[in-house]
């Protein structure tokens, strides 16, 4: 499919102002989206991508409509198993609820700067050497084997390389002036734990972007159709992680549905690889005649593992367990970290208990589980102790 330079710019001009707006009349003034603000704008971002889908599949043809959509929806789950370590990185720092947006926003840019720093040496390696395949291949059932490994909160640091090495070269407040990212602390100016909170967002999202890259092209190598296949995955990303808060660790088998894709298109790189092959020590530098995997199975294959993954989730009794107590842990330890705010404080505290009754319905098994996390027990003493005090 050819793109003209003129269809390329207008793109861009697109996304850009997409990122402007949402800034300009979204995020500029702090405020927490209700559920109905971000209900509304998710469905607006994922129906603007399914309508730019439905004009590559009109004018660019179905191949390369079924090639988008495949990608869109890979990198869209992708996006979603990575607000799972922004939460992390969100209560980790402590950043109060209203000013989340600003660093969630400043997360989607730099990732989108990343990807597409990844998106054009992609396609310059795939130009120049064949065996790339077999490396974005190996890459990806590495990926997967690593989303199988059992993992927590404790296993997604939100200390990374960057936000270390900015500790120790700049100056640092302990705490935030609203949502800005320099303040005034005994006459000098110091940066505020916001401007952690970005740096570590962007250091993930590198991460992030080394897995996701191979993904893509293992599903189309046109360049115009992983960029904004991506691009359009990482759009409303900040709106869906208010509506999704609540029952992202409800997901818990969304790292196997995850695991299971990137395998395959692992897999699908890999005979590619072979249907290319120039390798001089593989079948002696000729094509190797094996089967590929046509792009319509493969958006089949996706949309049906990710569909059975969110209903066994959804329908999960650890499912349900596991969300409850993650639930109760982030109230208790916002309700100790708020100090200047009664009435703040009263409604965590309103939110804990009820979830707390919550826990007294859950099976005895998981109740028994739940007594025997120390820490989490500890945690809740914690609360209920501070709140007698007050």
């Amino acid at each position: 499919m050819h793109v003209s330079a003129a269809v390329w710019w207008l793109t861009i001009l697109g996304i850009v102002g997409l990122l402007l707006f949402d800034f300009f009349f979204h995020v500029r003034k702090s405020h927490v989206p209700t559920l109905r603000e971000a209900s509304i704008w998710s469905a607006l971002y994922v129906g603007i991508a399914l309508l730019f889908g439905a004009g590559v599949w009109f004018f660019g043809g179905s191949d390369p409509g079924a090639e988008y959509f495949a990608g869109y929806v890979t990198e869209k789950a992708l996006s979603v198993d990575n607000l799972f370590v922004f939460l992390v990185i969100m209560s980790s720092f402590k950043v109060p609820r209203a000013d989340q947006q600003k660093a969630l926003l400043f997360g989607i840019v730099f990732s989108l700067l990343a990807r597409s720093g990844f998106i054009l040496v992609g396609a310059a390696l795939i130009n120049m050497f064949a065996w790339v395949f077999y490396l974005f291949g190996l890459i990806l059932l590495l990926t997967a084997g690593n989303l199988l490994k059992p993992e927590g909160e404790e296993s997604h640091s939100p200390d990374n390389l960057m936000v270390r090495v900015a500790r120790r070269l700049l100056r640092t407040s302990d705490t935030y002036d609203g949502d800005k990212l320099f303040t005034v602390q005994d006459g000098r100016r110091v940066m505020t734990p916001m401007l952690l909170v970005m740096i570590a967002i962007g250091g993930t999202d590198i991460l992030f972007a080394l897995d996701s890259i191979p993904a893509i092209f293992g599903l189309t190598q046109n360049v115009y159709l992983v960029f904004t296949a991506t691009a359009f995955s990482l759009m409303g990303l900040r709106q869906l992680y208010f509506l999704i808060d609540g029952l992202l660790d409800r997901l818990i088998y969304l790292s196997y549905g995850l695991a299971f894709i990137l395998a395959f298109i692992g897999v699908k790189l890999i005979l590619h690889a072979l249907h290319e092959n120039n390798v001089p020590f593989i079948n002696d530098g000729e094509p190797v005649p094996v089967v590929e995997i046509s792009t319509g199975l493969s958006l089949t294959v996706i949309i049906g593992v990710l569909a059975i993954t969110v209903v066994a989730s959804l329908a999960s009794a650890r499912g349900r367990a596991q969300n409850t107590v993650s639930r109760v842990r982030r109230h208790a330890q916002e309700y100790l970290d708020v100090e200047h705010d009664p009435e703040q404080r009263e409604q965590l505290f309103a939110k804990l208990l009820a979830e707390e009754e919550q826990l007294g319905r859950l099976p005895e098994k998981f109740r028994k589980q739940i007594r025997d996390e120390e820490r989490l027990m500890a945690l809740l003493r914690r609360a209920h102790e501070e709140h007698e005090r007050r």
